[in-house]
Parts: C-alpha cells; structure tokens; sequence
C-alpha cells in the first residue's frame, strides 16, 4: 500500500467458473496489485467449479499478500454476499471495500486514476457508473440500457440528487460507513444495490460516480428484467412513502442475525497451499 488506508478486493462469484480466472488476473496488474492489502472471494454456494477456479487464481496471485476463499454457508444473494464482505473487512482492519463481480464485466482499471491521486481517500461512495459520460458498453442491449437509464432518472428525482448508476459491478466503499449496519436490513437478493444506492443518496455521505468500461460476452445474468422492474417500483414506492421506514424496516425475504461463511482456502505471500479451515467467519 501507498499509505495508511488498508484495501480489500472482495469479488463476490456465483457459478463463474470460466470468467472468475480472468477477474483475479486483473489483480496481477502492478498499478492495481500495490494498492491492495487484501483479496477476499466470496463463493454464493455455486453449482459449477467456480470455488476450485477461484483456488487456482488465489494461490498464484502471489502481487497481494493476503488472499481468501470464503463460501457461503447458505445462499444469501448478491445483496447478502456484500454483507459478508462488509464485515470480513471491517473485522480484518481494512478501511476500504473494493466490489470486483466475479463475472468479469468490469475492468479495476477504470478505478485505478482515483486510486493513484488519492482521490479516493475523499469519498466514502466511489461508484462505478456504467451510463454517464465517459462510459463505454460493449454487448449491453439497447433495451436493458433505455430501461436502467429510465429509473435512474427516477431514482435521482426521489433522491434529489444525480444518480448515474444504481449499482454497477465495480464500486469502492469506506468500510467505517458501515459502522450503525445501516445495510444489515436491506434485501439479501439482486435489489441490494438499489436499497443501497436510495440511503446513501439521502445521508449526508460523500458520493461520486466515475465512468467505467463494461461488457458482456459469455456471461449469464441473473437478473430478469421484468421482475427485477417490478421489485424496484416496489422498493421505489416504500422510499417515497417514508424514508425513515424505508431507511429502518426490514427488506429481507430471510431476517438472519448473521451472515456466517466457511474459509475454503487463505493464502498469505508466496505460499503456494491453501490453509482449509472448517470452522464459520
């Protein structure tokens, strides 16, 4: 690391057997490799061989000093695998929360002019924006970037301040803003971004977008478009309701006290063999 802050890369994968070797590649990069402390992998209970993937990347990711498999000890979602994140990082003494999807849609690069100036250091939301000036989409349909350009039109007017994404795949967080679990109610599922994006827009957070280059070619979303719309009118309808019942109430389809994941593998410097442990984070 450059100075005082800790760094975590937490690349949160579900069923990305063949993208997640060229993600943790993206890490190997010397101008991104000196910024991070710490890589965290977070297996959503995959049916494909993401986790072993994953393994073989970590174990030769020999640029980062410390590099850990987790899997999930039940399916918590994207929205829920974030959670599980958060609280590694704070646990483990980092100050910053870097979010890499494991599909390799995003590129870290696009982060690293905020992370040479430090500029970083002055925000606690560093939001990845694929649709603001700047930007570039590679294989994004034009219907599904009309209908994200449509709420995030909507989500600014609510908000009353410019959104220009509601939750790319490549974010940077302070991990101390975290520190009420503000997140620890929001939906465990895909809306996670959008619970998320609604609070920090109404607090009095520091929040800036940057533009990011994204693509799809052989990745499988998870997202349905028709669903997911629906859910957002619904979560938009309980944030014009009451914002302090949306900031307070419970979003979650499963309540958990807790978010306990398994350490598949840690790897520290040049070691080459994971250390397996058995026991819940």
């Amino acid at each position: 690391m450059l100075n005082n802050s800790r760094i975590l890369v937490f690349i949160p994968m579900y069923n990305c057997a063949p993208q997640i070797p060229r993600v943790i590649k993206q890490l190997t990069h010397p101008d991104v490799a000196k910024f991070v402390d710490g890589v965290v992998c977070i297996d959503n209970r995959s049916t494909d061989q993401t986790s072993a993937a994953a393994a073989e990347g970590l174990a030769s990711l020999h640029q980062i000093s410390h590099r850990t498999l987790l899997r999930n000890n039940d399916n918590y979602g994207l929205g829920g695998s974030h959670k599980v994140a958060i609280e590694f990082g704070r646990k483990h003494g980092y100050d910053f929360l870097i979010v890499l999807h494991g599909d390799d849609q995003g590129s870290i690069i696009d982060l690293l002019p905020y992370l040479e100036d430090g500029s970083y250091l002055n925000e606690d939301f560093l939001m990845g924006a694929r649709f603001m000036k700047g930007s570039r989409l590679e294989g994004y349909s034009l219907l599904r970037t009309m209908a994200n350009k449509a709420f995030n039109f909507i989500f600014s007017v609510i908000s009353r301040r410019r959104l220009y994404d509601l939750g790319s795949g490549l974010n940077l967080f302070r991990l101390s803003s975290f520190d009420d679990d503000f997140q620890h109610r929001f939906a465990d599922d895909l809306t996670f971004n959008y619970y998320l994006i609604l609070t920090v827009a109404a607090r009095p957070f520091r929040l800036r977008f940057f533009p990011l280059t994204w693509r799809e070619d052989d990745q499988v979303s998870n997202a349905k478009l028709s669903r997911m719309g629906f859910q957002i009118l619904n979560l938009l309808g309980q944030r014009v309701k009451s914002l302090s019942a949306f900031e307070k109430g419970e979003h979650r389809a499963i309540v958990r006290d807790a978010y306990p994941s398994t350490v598949v593998g840690f790897w520290e410097g040049d070691q080459t063999s994971s250390t397996v442990a058995a026991d819940p984070i």
